[in-house]
């Protein structure tokens, strides 16, 4: 019984997983995606690596608008087993590890996949939140690659948003537009602290879905944690 029990656990896994691939081919075939104060040309014609920071709720619209090659962590659970063949049609190189389980590894093939001049990208307040708080993983990733941090916040004209998830999870809707909005790159100074600059990298994140979309801005609580450490 517990054998047929793994089989048909397996089975739902390889369903909803292919069926999340047939989604986000609806949405790369009928989403039109605009990116506003791009700085990837420059930072391509000067050599310059480049990782892409998001907030975990806008990780679908980031990824339709990140270019293939990118790399990204994903969790070991099984809802991140669900999502890897739809990354893996979109172009994305895929590393499995977050927090403490397999966290470590994980980074250590990002930075090695971003100091061969690939792009990588992190949802900063993953998997467990809260939301808009940005754990440290990206500027480690950053300072040992030696890349820049490119905050964005790509949003959907329309979406539908899981309103009882922890990060409120937006899902764009076949048809609609995703406006992606970057912050300016980012890049730790001399004599920086590794905190420091991650602070900068949560605040920029911030001020850039409050200005755009101050509707779902309004949920976050990671600015109110980096002033209090400031």
């Amino acid at each position: 019984m517990k054998r047929m029990g793994r089989i048909g656990k397996t089975f739902g896994t390889f369903v909803v997983s292919w069926s999340i691939v047939l989604f986000v081919y609806v949405l790369r075939l009928t989403c039109r995606k605009t990116i506003a104060n791009d700085p990837r040309p420059l930072l391509k014609a000067n050599g310059i690596p480049y990782v892409y920071a998001a907030f975990h709720a806008h990780q679908v619209a980031a990824l339709l608008c990140s270019e293939k090659g990118t790399g990204a962590m994903v969790s070991r659970s099984s809802d991140g087993q669900m999502i890897v063949p739809s990354l893996r049609s979109m172009g994305v190189k895929v590393v499995r590890g977050s927090g403490g389980k397999g966290g470590l590894a994980a980074i250590d093939r990002l930075v090695e996949h971003v100091s061969q001049g690939n792009p990588g990208y992190v949802a900063v307040d993953g998997p467990t939140g809260p939301r808009g708080s940005v754990h440290m993983g990206i500027a480690a990733l950053a300072v040992r690659s030696g890349a820049v941090v490119i905050p964005i916040a790509p949003i959907p004209s329309r979406r539908w948003i899981v309103v009882k998830a922890w990060d409120r999870m937006q899902i764009p809707i076949p048809f609609c537009t995703i406006r992606g909005y970057c912050g300016k790159s980012l890049a730790i100074g001399p004599n920086e602290s590794t905190e420091s600059f991650r602070r900068r990298i949560e605040v920029s994140l911030i001020e850039l879905e409050q200005a755009n979309d101050p509707g779902e801005g309004k949920f976050v609580t990671g600015l109110r944690q980096s002033r209090k450490a400031a």
